[in-house]
């Protein structure tokens, strides 16, 4: 497909902008969310959710959006996905009682880029609960959903990655399956999205497309080769990038790659992962993109008027974090947003400019033409090699997910759903023939920056909560002005069979079957 008509695909559907169609969108945020904090020098810090929700209020974008706090997440719904001993361990670890705990903070990987901090089951809890929260409310006829603390791609089945402990991605993933046949991940976070492409690595039910760093960097995998196995094959797509991409480069391979995949694979939904380590000046980063080149990749999905999930991720110049997801937040809503930033919370982290853009840098883009056409090429021709909008057999719908009132005089509640309709088929044993070659890098499964003098940006979520939040009864609508609350977090993703986790405990887990396993 030639570049200039890369945006043919979207372009053909209702424009965007101000003068485009108008999206029903709600917004996830729990303004607790800015407290926890990873530990000094850590690179992740929740508190840019916080200044980005600053940003959203004065430029008046709370108004235009049904704004909902969001319901935590129980262990059960998190077992959707996770096998349940990793998930009773991240509820019972402490800073306090970690040194007690050294075999299992070993096996589940929790330790230095996953650290254990005050509140971190309750955090984990939040984020997915929004996640799932937006699917629900895509179920249920909304246009778009926002989680900017969501997105955390890394996570395993039992095991916490790259500063992701759960994986709210698959989780919203699954209770969408409930109502669309199919669903479209996109990831435009710096680093590859392994954990979602390998939760659904052997099926036809949810492809994955990854634009990232390829090459000596965290997680090491996402080679163009990783095409997906058994039911599953072409089904995942990697596009790998080197260091220093522009704008137009980057999206002379989303428009045309992304085109064809929804005219091919056609989804009911559209989940994007928003990472913002991506954008030029990225602490952990090395790409070059603007904050309008990254935000096109949101204008251009949306066009498509397909239900959309739009997640955080990663991002570590907080104060580009912020400016891009509030700039994304107007591209939902079909609203330009002034450049000249309104006087907020955070203000003086904006300066000199205090404007909401940022002029990337003069990096050499080592991406040449050359081998971006290669890559788009063999991309677009592996898709060519795919049926159509791949047919699912008909069978009862599991029912959509619920939080019911919490009952305080309940004495097990974590215990288990114990339901059995598949939303999908199992194929827990297939070999991943395609991907052997993924664990063999060796050398990037840390995700970290160099050492170096702490900044005013690692300080900036210094603020933290030592106590761990209850339940809450519904998801409870915040917005400014009151807008009929619609019960958005309900997680019942049924549970097709049982599978032995590691300690030889019995979890359940949904189809797709995550496929991780330990090197």
């Amino acid at each position: 497909m030639d570049p200039s008509s890369a945006g043919a695909g979207g372009n053909s559907l209702p424009s965007v902008g101000p003068d485009g169609q108008k999206r029903r969108v709600c917004y996830f945020y729990d303004s607790e969310v800015g407290n926890y904090y990873y530990g000094q020098g850590h690179p992740m810090k929740p508190h840019r959710i916080r200044m980005t929700h600053s940003l959203l209020a004065q430029y008046g974008l709370l108004d235009q959006m049904q704004v909902l706090r969001p319901n935590p997440a129980r262990d059960r719904d998190l077992c959707r996905f996770h096998a349940d001993d990793y998930i009773s361990f991240l509820r019972s670890v402490t800073p306090e009682t970690q040194q007690d705990q050294i075999r299992a903070l070993k096996r589940f990987n929790v330790g230095e880029d996953c650290p254990v901090f005050d509140g971190l089951y309750s955090l984990c809890q939040t984020y997915a609960g929004a996640s799932v929260g937006g699917a629900v409310k895509l179920n249920h006829g909304l246009d778009i959903a926002i989680n900017w603390s969501g997105g955390l791609h890394h996570a395993k089945k039992c095991e916490a990655s790259g500063f992701c402990y759960v994986n709210d991605i698959v989780l919203a993933i699954l209770e969408l399956l409930k109502h669309h046949q199919r669903v479209l991940y996109v990831d435009i976070d710096i680093h590859h999205g392994d954990g979602v492409e390998e939760a659904f690595y052997t099926t036809d039910r949810v492809m994955t497309v990854s634009f990232h760093k390829f090459g000596d960097y965290f997680p090491g995998t996402g080679d163009v080769r990783d095409i997906g196995h058994s039911k599953g094959k072409y089904y995942s797509l990697n596009v790998p990038l080197d260091d220093g991409i522009d704008d137009e480069s980057y999206q002379s391979l989303f428009k045309p790659i992304m085109a064809k995949v929804m005219e091919v694979f056609q989804p009911g939904a559209v989940v994007l992962q928003c990472g913002a380590d991506s954008l030029s000046g990225d602490r952990l980063g090395c790409f070059n993109l603007s904050i309008r080149g990254h935000a096109e990749c949101v204008k251009y999905m949306r066009s498509f008027s397909v239900p959309l999930l739009l997640l955080g991720g990663g991002g570590y110049t907080i104060r580009n974090v912020a400016r891009c997801w509030c700039y994304e937040t107007g591209v939902a809503l079909g609203q330009e947003l002034e450049d000249k930033m309104p006087v907020n919370e955070y203000y003086e982290y904006f300066g000199p400019d205090y404007t909401l853009h940022v002029a990337p840098s003069n990096m050499e883009n080592k991406n040449t033409r050359y081998e971006l056409d290669n890559i788009r090429t063999k991309l677009l021709d592996n898709l060519s090699k795919l049926r159509h909008a791949p047919s699912v057999q008909f069978q009862e719908r599991p029912p959509d997910t619920e939080f019911p009132e919490p009952d305080e005089d309940e004495e097990d509640q974590d215990e288990r759903h114990d339901d059995h309709d598949s939303d999908m088929e199992l194929d827990y044993h297939t070999p991943l023939e395609d991907s052997a070659r993924r664990s063999t890098i060796q050398g990037t499964r840390v995700k970290r920056e160099s050492a170096g003098a702490e900044t005013k940006d690692q300080q900036d979520g210094s603020r933290v909560t030592g106590e761990h939040r209850g339940s809450e009864p519904m998801a409870e609508d915040i917005s400014p002005s009151k807008q009929a609350h619609v019960d958005a977090n309900a997680m019942a993703v049924d549970e097709p069979g049982n599978v032995k986790t590691e300690s030889g405990s019995s979890t359940k887990l949904p189809d797709p079957p995550a496929i991780y396993q330990k090197p």
